[in-house]
């Protein structure tokens, strides 16, 4: 991979939602994908929702698990259950929990990736661990804090990741409560991608999934991992 070229133009762009980072998905049929946060790195955020993957788990709900390397390495056995279980599939969540860039920009506090290398180095650190651990490479990414620059987002493609944005802020970083939550998941539409956090047991997460997942299915709603739908998610131009 020629990673000079990315150092010879600064990115454009830096955020939640730049070009090539996946938001949504086509569906035809009444369907939103959960995706969980574990973020790991200090003893509050390696901690784990047993009851929400207890809730999902019991009446067969899927999801898409992005996992920090940082939490597994916190919670092996839970981290390999998980990968066993069919319902969920495992996704990347960096090796530093880091905001994806190429030239070292931060936000809310935490430094990003400050080049090319490191932006890989982010990626296939992880990568390696999960696939190491498990026999699968996971084929989505989300940075830690969702922000990336248009140029690590090209450099994750040109590694075979898909960005694993998002169209519903389910917990805002595990800090709404049951109510906002709730609200925020059935405000969701046929091909929305949801995000929350498995890693904030203590949040109002699991209580609110759990009200809004069950009035969703009475609304006739079914849920999917992302790679169900990978051939018709939708990427930013």
């Amino acid at each position: 991979m020629p990673l000079a070229l990315y150092a010879q133009t600064p990115p454009a762009q830096w955020g939640e939602n730049v070009t090539g980072v996946t938001t949504k998905f086509h569906s035809e049929k009444k369907e939103i994908a959960l995706t969980f946060d574990a973020c790991g790195g200090s003893v509050r955020s390696s901690q784990y929702d047993e009851g929400l993957i207890e809730f999902l788990t019991t009446h067969r709900i899927p999801a898409t698990l992005f996992i920090n390397a940082r939490w597994i390495d916190t919670n092996p056995e839970i981290f390999m259950q998980l990968s066993r279980n069919p319902l969920f599939e495992i996704a990347n969540h960096g090796t530093a929990h880091k905001p994806l860039s190429t030239d070292g920009k931060s936000v809310y506090g935490i430094h990003g990736t400050s080049s090319a290398e490191e932006v890989v180095s982010e990626i296939q650190g992880n990568n390696q661990k999960i696939e190491k651990l498990t026999g699968k490479r996971p084929a989505f990414f989300r940075a830690g804090t969702a922000y990336y620059d248009e140029q690590a987002v090209a450099i994750a493609h040109t590694l075979g990741m898909e960005i694993g944005g998002f169209s519903i802020l389910g917990d805002a970083g595990a800090t709404f409560n049951p109510s906002k939550v709730a609200q925020q998941l059935m405000s969701a539409k046929s091909g929305d991608i949801v995000i929350c956090h498995m890693n904030h047991p203590e949040g109002g997460t699991r209580e609110g999934i759990i009200q809004g997942v069950e009035a969703l299915i009475k609304e006739g709603f079914t849920f999917v991992r992302l790679s169900d739908v990978k051939k018709s998610l939708v990427k930013i131009p």
